[in-house]
């Protein structure tokens, strides 16, 4: 402490000055000192206060310790004595045995109350009933509301009371049977005044206020039940079907009567294979009745529902939407009665199934029934047994089966294989009759096309549910698609083995069935293969744009993104079997790219083989022609032009001739014009490179070998011509054709002469070469050329200009090239043609 107060002093007091605020420094420490004395006042205080708090909380908890001691030994002798017990451990379980069974007598009491309840409300209803029937309503409202809450309580308690449920929905059933039979007899009496079922049946004035009376009657007893009535939408669950309206089920009951009469007995009607009898007999009803609810039972229906949850659904506010539901249950029956007896019989099945389909169709757009579904529709009757039922496996394999029996059956045909000339257009590529009828066939099960003699016409272009169309897409259509593809590829693959050396040797091809197969004949072969994958890839292309394509592969899209299943399938065996492009962010895609794209392949190689099959002919048509070399030493008349006029084509030409005649004039009845001209350009340009390398670039050339071999180019251009069209050739052949010009330039003058105008226009004169020129121009018209030179080629140049303009350099051989109008050839292949000519041989 000492210490402490030095160092306070010494920092306070460190100059005499300091001295003079000593009496400050001693007021601050006295004003310091009081506050630390009241802080150790006030904390004695705090302290004192909370040790008498501990003191009396402890003193309460022995309190109460001892009063809950008092208690519970007070307790124990109760339950001793209670139970007679010696000890607490055995009073207990004794005490709550008594306990729960007073809980029980409790709840059985309840029960009794409860029953008793239920029991005077039915004799009071029933009493009603036996003087009024609109009195019996108000205690079976009753009754029905107490049925409703138990089982709602039921449903909480997790099923307590199945007993009590049961005989309360008894008592209730059984007094709305009474109370509906009833109420339903009047309705029936005012039917039969009208001659009810009569299709020209009315209610007379008279009658009008008994009519409605009855029917509202009717919904009166009806409504507890509609009240809040659901049924499942999810197409996995069982669905709950809606109610048919008690004033319907009256008015059907005669027509039900009749429909029996008709499909259930020992009729002519009544036929297995006839389901169209039946269901277009419930289609004549509605034809015939729809009028009268319309007229009679619209105007209650909304005066009944009106302001209620009901008025939002059709089933029950559209008269005529309550008559189809109220006849439906009895195509249910028949056709659930039906479907054993056809299970075995695949045809049978079949066809009823469609039928189902169809009417299905006629309901839902006809007469714009939803079932209740509002925007989601109504799925039908075929979807109530194929996805409810459990029939679609079944009905899948049997349509599985009808489709590959009837492809079999169209591969089997003895003209399955032959090109049809006659149902395509002529300018079309020609496919076979068998890809024709498996088109067809696939049209046939998806509806877009109706055969004549197609015994199913709509396979499952009606189906409501998507993975159902899915697996009929993938595993009958895109499954036949392949199995065709196959035979095409096996087909093609088959002969390529037969024209390769091994594949002749190994297979015994003779020497007369090698050239049938590089001929028409194998041409024809390739060509059933082209014609075929073309037309079923331009089919698929077709299909993809098909509104009901597009739908399935729109759902198709929206389910890849959302799971990683689709049905049964997974999204990448989806999209290895429909296309890449399934699950993918991107646009773009349809339901055949993988399968057009396999044909696309096909179609492709098949084109690529009959280019390569043409070019191997036109090479061996060629090999003759290439042998022989008469151009330098042809002679014959100065003029090219007049040489062209007076000769013949090559005899060594006419094997090329003869084949292109023959194989191209094939081509142009089997193929569209647009692959013709792709193969004839491939041809031409094998041709126009056999005949440079080994011709042009080889042999060299008089003016008369030049003129030649431009009259043998032409001969090739007009048989080429003549089939694929003007012009045609001449753009495969126009280097052949640009080089045959320039070799065949006419000799105009000599290479003196030239030198010489050369010589003169450096010099400044010019007389020698106009000289020369005006002699030129003036035999020209004696051979009856134009003023240009022979037949214009050229514009006036001869060999020795030309000769001398193309050697100079390059720029002076493109001038000079162009102004002959040659496009084709470089200056150097210029050159080296040019070179050919014997004249310039030195």
């Amino acid at each position: 402490m000492q210490t402490r107060v030095r160092d306070y002093l010494d920092d306070k007091l460190q100059t005499v000055g300091d001295l003079d605020s000593l009496d400050a420094l001693l007021a601050n420490i006295h004003t310091q000192h009081g506050l630390l004395k009241q802080q150790l006042h006030d904390a004695q205080r705090h302290l004192s206060d909370a040790k008498q708090a501990t003191n009396d909380h402890q003193a309460s908890l022995q309190d109460h310790a001892r009063a809950f001691e008092a208690e519970q030994a007070d307790i124990d002798r109760r339950l001793m004595v209670i139970t007679s017990s010696e000890t607490s451990d055995h009073a207990v379980p004794r005490f709550e045995a008594i306990l729960d069974m007073l809980q029980r007598l409790d709840v059985a009491n309840a029960y009794v109350e409860l029953l008793r309840e239920v029991d005077m409300v039915s004799k009071e209803a029933q009493s009603q009933l036996q003087t009024s029937n609109e009195a019996a309503l108000g205690p079976y409202k009753q009754l029905r509301s107490l049925h409703t809450r138990l089982t709602r309580l039921q449903a909480e308690a997790e099923g307590a009371a199945p007993q009590l449920l049961y005989h309360v929905d008894q008592i209730t059933q059984a007094l709305r049977t009474k109370i509906l039979d009833a109420f339903s007899a009047d309705l029936d009496k005012v039917l039969k005044k009208i001659r009810w079922p009569n299709a020209k049946a009315a209610i007379p004035s008279q009658l009008q206020e008994e009519w409605e009376a009855a029917a509202v009657k009717l919904l009166d007893l009806q409504m507890p039940e509609l009240d809040g009535l659901t049924y499942a939408q999810d197409p996995g669950d069982k669905v709950k079907l809606p109610a048919v309206l008690f004033p319907f089920g009256v008015l059907v009951q005669p027509l039900e009567m009749r429909f029996r009469y008709h499909f259930e007995a020992d009729k002519p009607t009544n036929r297995i294979d006839r389901p169209e009898y039946f269901l277009s007999h419930i289609t004549t009803v509605l034809n015939d009745f729809s009028g009268f609810v319309t007229e009679y039972l619209q105007p209650i229906l909304l005066k009944q529902f009106r302001g209620t949850d009901l008025a939002l659904n059709p089933v029950y506010i559209d008269a005529t939407s309550a008559f189809i539901t109220a006849l439906l249950p009895m195509l249910r029956t028949k056709i659930g009665a039906l479907l054993p007896k056809v299970a075995t019989q695949p045809q049978l099945l079949s066809h009823l199934m469609h039928e189902v389909m169809g009417f299905d169709t006629t309901i839902r757009e006809e007469w714009r029934y939803d079932g209740g579904y509002g925007l989601d529709g109504w799925n039908g009757l075929a979807w109530e047994f194929l996805v409810q039922g459990d029939w679609f496996g079944r009905w899948l394999q049997v349509e599985k089966d009808f489709a590959l029996a009837r492809y079999q059956s169209i591969t089997e045909a003895p003209d399955f294989g032959d090109l049809d000339y006659e149902s395509v257009d002529p300018k079309a590529t020609k496919p076979t009759k068998g890809a024709i009828r498996v088109n067809d066939l696939l049209e046939t099960i998806t509806g877009r096309h109706i055969p004549v003699d197609s015994v199913v016409a709509d396979r499952y272009r009606a189906l409501t549910s998507f993975s159902q169309k899915l697996r009929f897409l993938i595993e009958i259509q895109i499954a036949i698609f392949d199995k065709f593809h196959e035979r095409l590829s096996s087909n093609l693959d088959a002969y390529l083995t037969l024209t390769t050396s091994l594949g002749r040797a190994v297979g015994g091809v003779t020497k007369e069935e090698q050239e049938k197969l590089h001929g028409v004949e194998g041409l024809e072969r390739l060509c059933k293969t082209y014609g075929s994958a073309d037309y079923l890839e331009k089919a698929m292309r077709d299909w993809s744009d098909d509104l009901f394509f597009l739908d399935i592969w729109e759902e198709l899209q929206g389910r890849a993104r959302r799971a990683s299943n689709i049905g049964n399938m997974t999204v990448a065996d989806v999209a290895e079997r429909t296309s890449k492009a399934v699950g993918a962010d991107t646009d773009g895609g349809a339901l055949f790219d993988e399968t057009a794209g396999w044909y696309s392949q096909l179609r492709i190689r098949s084109e690529k083989i009959i280019t390569d099959t043409l070019n191997t002919n036109v090479r061996t048509a060629l090999q003759p022609y290439r042998n022989i070399n008469p151009w330098a030493t042809l002679t014959g008349p100065s003029s090219a032009s007049a040489a062209n006029t007076n000769l013949s084509p090559t005899t060594q030409l006419d094997p090329l001739l003869t084949h292109l005649a023959t194989t191209l004039g094939f081509l142009s009845r089997a193929l569209a014009p647009a692959p013709l001209r792709r193969i004839a350009r491939g041809v031409l340009g094998t041709i126009s490179v056999t005949l440079w390398d080994n011709v042009l670039s080889r042999h060299r050339f008089s003016t008369a070998g030049a003129a030649q071999l431009s009259t043998d180019l032409s001969a090739i251009c007009r048989v080429v011509d003549k089939v694929i069209g003007a012009g045609a050739a001449e753009a495969g052949l126009r280097k052949c054709l640009e080089g045959a010009q320039l070799v065949g330039l006419p000799d105009k003058g000599n290479k003196a002469q030239v030198k010489a105008a050369d010589d003169g226009e450096e010099d400044g004169g010019v007389d020698d070469w106009e000289a020369w020129a005006g002699e030129e121009e003036g035999e020209n018209k004696k051979l009856g050329k134009d003023d240009d030179g022979d037949v214009g080629e050229g514009k006036g140049m001869g060999l020795w200009e030309v000769e001398k303009r193309l050697f100079a350099d390059n720029a002076s051989a493109r001038d000079v090239l162009d102004e002959l109008g040659l496009e084709m050839l470089s200056e150097t292949e210029a050159r080296g043609v040019l070179g050919r000519r014997v004249e310039l041989a030195g």
